[in-house]
Order: C-alpha cells, then sequence, then structure tokens
C-alpha cells in the first residue's frame, strides 16, 4: 500500500502492512479516547452471537495492537458494553479500568498489555446500543420477522465493537456472526463462504482486508433476498421490498461504470446496496461493499438515484480517503457532494446534473441562515468542535454543499481536465489514509494550483472562514426560471391549471420551495386536489409540501404529516418538520407531542437523538 507523506504532516506507521495515523496537531481527534501514537488498534476480529430476546450481541472482540516500544497500555473506546474478561492471545488476565465518560464519547476502556500484542475482549453491547437498532417484526416491512442493523457514524461504533473509533485509526476486520436461522446476516465486508446450519442457528463469516476507519464496520440481521444487477452489483431487501428496489436501483453497474471513468478504479470488490426498513435514519450509509440505503429513496421512477451516487461516490471520498477527524467531515461530504453531481451528469446529462446543483446551493443558503448567518464558525469547512460537542452537530448542509460548492469553484479556475487529472492522482496517492483539511491544502498547493490561482480562489479562506465567499460558483439551472415563473404566477393568485403538470422532481421541489410561506387554504386546497401531494410516496415532494402545509396549519396535512413522520424515521425529513412544527405555537407543540410520542420508539437513536435536542432547546 503507498504511503506518500506531506513534509508537514508526519506520520506514524507502526507495522509494514498498517494504514498511517497522522501526527499533526490539526489531526488529534478529541472525539475518541483512544492514544494511538502510543499503542492502535490495526486488526478487529469479531465472533458474535446475535440475541434478538435480550437485543445484545455477545461474544469476543480480537483486537491486533501495534505498540511503541515502551508502551504499556492501550486505550479503547467503551460506550456501555458490558465488559466479562480481558486476556492475551493465550487467555492470560490483562488487567484492565472503564474510566469515567460521558454520555456522547462513553468512556475510555484501558488495557495492560504486559507485552501483548493481542488481545481478546469477552462482553456484550447493551440492549439500548446506540449503534444498534433492534426492530420488532411490526417495524419492518415484512411484518414478519425482526430486524437488526447498525448505523456507526460518526462515533456510535464503541457501543458494540470495543476499539478505537476514530475515523484516523483505519483497521482492517473480520467477523463471525451467529443469527437465528430464520434471518439472513450481511456485512460490509467480503463474504467468506455459504452460511454454516445448525438446527434453529447460522453462522455467516466476513472480512475487509484493507484498512477502514472504524465508523465503516456494518451490520445488518434480518429477513432479506439477493437480487444481482450485474456481475458485481446487486440489492439486499426484505423480499416484499425487494421488486421494487431492484427496478428503482437497477442501474447499479452503469454507475459504478461511471465513476470509474471520472477517477479511476472501484477497489472494494462487490458494490451491492442493501435496502433497510423505513427507520434507518439517512439517505443512505457508504457502507464498503454495502451501501446501506432508506427506502425513502423508492420513488418508482429513479427520480432519486442520485443518493446512490453519491453513497457510491463515498467509495472513493469518505471510504479510500477519510476525514481524520469529524472536524474535517467536509472532506468526505464535500467530495462526494461534488463527485455524486458529476456521476449524474455522466448518467443523465448536464441539464438534470444543474437542477440538482442548483437545489444544492439553495439548501447551502439555508443551512447558513441556520447555523446562525454567515459569521457564525459553525459556516466553516474546517470545524473546530471541542470535546464538549456531539460530532452531530458538524454533521449539516454546509459540509455537503459549501464542500461541493469549494470543489466547483477551484474547477472552474483551472478547468476540467486539470481538475479532474489532479482528483484522480489524488485518490490514488492517498488511498486507504486519512486525511485532514491542511493536508488537502498543501497536496493542492503543491500538485495542482500554480502561481497566484490559490490566492485567486482563495483556498485558505474557503476552508478556515465562515460564511460563503464571494466568488463561489452558482450553479444555474435553466429549467428552473420558468419554474419560478410559474411559483410567483400562482402565488400571486393565478390558475392552478397553469403550474406546469408533467416536470421532474427536481421542478416540483423547486416550485413548492419558491412559493410563499404564507398562503391562504383555498390556494393550498388548489394544489393538494390537483396533485395529490399529501398522498403521494415521493418523499422529497412530499417533504417539501408539508414544509408549506404546515407553516399554514393546513388542516388536511396534519394526517399527511403523521403518516410520513410514523412512517419513516430519516433525520433529513424527522427533524426539520418537527422543528417546525415545534416553532409553531400550542398548534405546533401539540400536534407535534401527539405525533413524537407515536413516532419515537421506532426511530434509531440517531434521529431521536437530534429530535430530542431541538424539542428541548426549544423549551
Amino acid at each position: 500500500m503507498p504511503a506518500t507523506v506531506l513534509a508537514l504532516a508526519p506520520i506514524l506507521a507502526l507495522a509494514a502492512q498498517t494504514a498511517p495515523v497522522l501526527a499533526t496537531p490539526e489531526a488529534r481527534d478529541v472525539h475518541s479516547h483512544a492514544r494511538p501514537l502510543e499503542a492502535r488498534v490495526s486488526h478487529v476480529s469479531l465472533n458474535l452471537f446475535a440475541d434478538f430476546d435480550s437485543h445484545v450481541l455477545r461474544g469476543v472482540a480480537t483486537l491486533s495492537i501495534d505498540a511503541r516500544p515502551g508502551a504499556g497500555q492501550v486505550v479503547l473506546d467503551d460506550n456501555n458494553l458490558r465488559i466479562v474478561s480481558v486476556t492475551d492471545a493465550g487467555g492470560k488476565a490483562l488487567p484492565y479500568t472503564v474510566g469515567k465518560g460521558d454520555a456522547v464519547h462513553g468512556a475510555p476502556l484501558t488495557v495492560t498489555l504486559n507485552g501483548a500484542k493481542t488481545i481478546r475482549i469477552a462482553y456484550a453491547s447493551a440492549p439500548e446500543a446506540k449503534a444498534l437498532q433492534w426492530l420488532s417484526p411490526a417495524q419492518t416491512a415484512g411484518k414478519t420477522q425482526p430486524f437488526l442493523f447498525s448505523q456507526g457514524e460518526a462515533i456510535l461504533n464503541r457501543s458494540w465493537i470495543p476499539t478505537q473509533d476514530s475515523p484516523g485509526i483505519r483497521q482492517s476486520w473480520d467477523a463471525t456472526i451467529d443469527v437465528p436461522a430464520k434471518l439472513t446476516a450481511v456485512m460490509s465486508g467480503e463474504a467468506k463462504g455459504k452460511a454454516v446450519c445448525k438446527a434453529d442457528r447460522c453462522t455467516y463469516r466476513y472480512a475487509m482486508d484493507k484498512p477502514v476507519a472504524p465508523y465503516l464496520i456494518a451490520l445488518a440481521v434480518g429477513d432479506v433476498a439477493f437480487r444481482a444487477t450485474g456481475e458485481r452489483t446487486g440489492i439486499w431487501a426484505e423480499p416484499v421490498t425487494l421488486d421494487k428496489a431492484a427496478y428503482e436501483f437497477g442501474e447499479l453497474d452503469k454507475f459504478v461504470a461511471a465513476a470509474e471513468g471520472l477517477y479511476g478504479p472501484y477497489r472494494w470488490g462487490r458494490y451491492d446496496v442493501l435496502v433497510l426498513p423505513p427507520s434507518f435514519p439517512f439517505g443512505g450509509m457508504e457502507n464498503p461493499t454495502l451501501t446501506f440505503a432508506t427506502p425513502t429513496a423508492i420513488a418508482g421512477d429513479r427520480s432519486l438515484v442520485s443518493l446512490i451516487a453519491h453513497e457510491l461516490a463515498h467509495s472513493w471520498s469518505g471510504n479510500l480517503v477519510t476525514n481524520a477527524t469529524w472536524n474535517d467531515f467536509w472532506l468526505n461530504e464535500g467530495f462526494t457532494s461534488y463527485f455524486e453531481n458529476r456521476i449524474m451528469e455522466s448518467l443523465y446529462g448536464q441539464r438534470r446534473a444543474a437542477m440538482e446543483a442548483d437545489l444544492a446551493w439553495t439548501d447551502m443558503q439555508a443551512a447558513v441562515k441556520d447555523a446562525g448567518g454567515p459569521q457564525s464558525p459553525d459556516t466553516r469547512l474546517h470545524l473546530e468542535l471541542d470535546a464538549s460537542r456531539d460530532p452531530d452537530d458538524g454533521m449539516t448542509q454546509i459540509a455537503y454543499d459549501k464542500g461541493a460548492t469549494f470543489l466547483r469553484t477551484i474547477e472552474a479556475t483551472v478547468g476540467r481536465a486539470r481538475w479532474d487529472a489532479y482528483l484522480r492522482r489524488y485518490f490514488d496517492v492517498h488511498a486507504f489514509q486519512p486525511q485532514t483539511s491542511a493536508g488537502f491544502l498543501a497536496d493542492l498547493k503543491a500538485n495542482l494550483l500554480k502561481p497566484g490561482e490559490a490566492e485567486r480562489i482563495g483556498v485558505d479562506a474557503w476552508v478556515y472562514q465562515p460564511g460563503v465567499p464571494a466568488n463561489a460558483v452558482h450553479v444555474k439551472s435553466d429549467a428552473f426560471p420558468a419554474i419560478d415563473a410559474a411559483a410567483k404566477a400562482f402565488a400571486a393568485g393565478g390558475p392552478v391549471s397553469a403550474v406546469p403538470g408533467e416536470v421532474t422532481t427536481q421542478e416540483y421541489v423547486r416550485f413548492l420551495t419558491q412559493l410563499p410561506r404564507s398562503m391562504p387554504a383555498e390556494r393550498l386546497r388548489a394544489l393538494d386536489e390537483r396533485f395529490h401531494w399529501n398522498e403521494t410516496g415521493n418523499s422529497e415532494i412530499r417533504f417539501a409540501w408539508l414544509q408549506l402545509a404546515l407553516a399554514n396549519r393546513y388542516p388536511p396535512a396534519k394526517a399527511s404529516a403523521e403518516a410520513f413522520l410514523t412512517g419513516q424515521g430519516r433525520r433529513k425529513f424527522v427533524a426539520p418538520l418537527f422543528a417546525q412544527l415545534w416553532g409553531q405555537g400550542d398548534w405546533g407543540r401539540a400536534l407535534a407531542t401527539r405525533i413524537y410520542a407515536k413516532a419515537r420508539p421506532g426511530y434509531h437513536a440517531v434521529t431521536a437523538t437530534t429530535v430530542d435536542r431541538l424539542m428541548k432547546a426549544a423549551n
């Protein structure tokens, strides 16, 4: 594995085949208890039993430890794990302590090595482990079998794996998972043979021989089936969802080919997609070899497949080259959002890509406003989150859309040919390594920008200063002026029949977001009766419609909002709608309280924690 190192970013590579750990101050991860420059985990081997009765994973984690000479301890991350014992490879007990922790970061698990290079930790997760969601049959699409899935980003995997849970400490891994015979286990690695079944249990084995950030170790167990979409691509989903999912995401091979044509070979073997039950908190999660995806992306017309382009792009930006800390989350998401749009342009043409980029521009402006305005430090790309803040606080649209706009601005300055050649080289040189903002900027200046270009773009200000610089490239869709005019005409009292009827999802979303937030009920009723947006299965359109309808307390939207908020747990939709209701006085708070009491038990901890916080902050 190449280990090209910038002069300003000294690294410590503790083993020949081990991914480096960056040693610069900017690479210090305040959201992990680990001290990897003293002793670090290089490989994780799991042997776990999935207990659906008690909602725990229990078994043994065997960790390979690379330590500096004289290092007597290794510090791991632990969030409410039930530690049974810690031994060396020969079974000799090793002293350990679980230190004082907090609700966000958990606690340090410090093991005295006594010369051991391998440690074995017998343990169990807690029933309320934050990374794990145990679903009853009623909470699944099929309604017949329970389901389990993990969601590790940002720092939740420490609630089911005792390891150093920092994106800058890349680790290879393997796993043996014992599950009920009626269920199938899938993971973010290569399957090693077929399941071995005895009586009412089956054992599955997976491995990832490439070092990955620990948040990318992912597991799902449920009643799922597989359908190939190509030689190296396919769809996993519950049987009742599989046909729709296989159609919606049936062009995976084309997506992979388009991505490879832009920035080089796909390095992870297979690219499969697992469509999870509706409670999954994100649009998608880029787990290597197996993207986890929300069923809210299934619109029936492939209009929301940019989500797949995004998660696939993470196979380069995020999985291949990873932010060393969560302060540089934009290095994952900004690069990926830019790459996503390039894939969409390659597959569906410049017009669609421009619409999606233009909508993202609007989202960016809204994110700046939500963060407190252009002077807010939270509008910087490189954040300075201290240990008192949850890294989730930095996972806003700023990272995605300001990051992508920054890269688009570089492209406009240097030209697409130079920029693409640079990015392809960048992914090759830094493959399977962590990165920081300082490291990227140094690489950019050394290997792409000519004299004066860094200053003309203002690359340092883009990363380290708040707001959106004046030279930001705004891609404007040529489809939107007509839609904007239609929204203006309708808002002024024009007939609903004049609103375009057969347009794209992106144009409908644009139309809805351009309408004034205050509209008479009869105007909303006219739209409702023509387009039936209260019942649409297109989640993006329904979300935009509900934002408008609820802002005006349109009565028929109450039932639609309840169905939408209890039928899925995607944080992108759930949190803004609850925040909106909570800010609308007694009417909105009463509705939000009633719906949330019903919906919260079905949400993943990621979504529930976010909504809990916003409601608490609003009180």
